[in-house]
């Protein structure tokens, strides 16, 4: 499995956020991306995923190519700033309206991915009773519960308590090994010391690498 940008430009009101894009990225593999806030991996995430139109260049997935043969990536788990969930429904409640937009995962998937991010499938709670080390939990397990192909995590221990930390590295790099394509940015240099395979530096919108 392969996801290749080529020359990837986006331009926002005259400004070039990301600038010739080169990357080739493969299944079974953890991309780590390090930059200061406003370097565009965000940016980038949207970009590969489908989220954002590009202003010029391809992204393409196994020879299909995004935005002609389909709109967003078709396996994909993303996590980005700001998820939004239902304040007034349970996790599991969360999760199981989001399973049955695509059907990709049942009670058991759902259940699995729970557990794996440390949360308790029975928990009554609804979200917006949540703490923010939970509500990360939650948006951790929405983004593997239907195993997809590629999974591309924006400050994935934002907000994890050690237990949590532990529990997602542990997540993430099981994740790589079952093949998915894995990108990750991290203002945390441990996460990105231990799990990147290769790293990556935006500047200015460029991708400088890997390191």
């Amino acid at each position: 499995m392969e996801l290749i940008a080529e020359k990837v430009r986006k331009t926002i009101r005259g400004v070039d956020i990301l600038r010739d894009v080169d990357l080739t990225l493969e299944g079974g593999t953890i991309y780590g991306f390090v930059g200061r806030n406003g370097s565009g991996k965000t940016m980038l995430f949207r970009a590969l995923s489908g989220l954002m139109r590009l202003t010029e260049g391809s992204v393409t997935l196994d020879g299909k190519r995004l935005h002609r043969d389909f709109a967003v990536l078709p396996s994909l788990g993303i996590v980005l700033e700001h998820v939004g969930l239902y304040p007034g429904l349970t996790g599991p409640e969360n999760l199981r309206y989001l399973a049955r937009l695509t059907g990709k995962a049942g009670a058991a998937e759902i259940q699995n991915a729970l557990c794996r991010v440390g949360l308790d499938p029975g928990d009554k709670r609804t979200y917006r009773k949540y703490s923010l080390g939970m509500k990360q939990r939650l948006a951790i397990a929405q983004a593997v519960m239907e195993r997809p192909d590629v999974i591309m995590l924006d400050e994935p221990t934002n907000g994890l308590d050690d237990d949590g930390v532990a529990k997602i590295r542990a997540l993430i790099l099981e994740e790589r090994d079952r093949g998915a394509i894995v990108l990750l940015a991290s203002h945390n240099q441990e996460d990105i010391r231990l799990l990147s395979d290769r790293l990556f530096r935006l500047e200015a919108g460029r991708v400088e690498g890997p390191q």
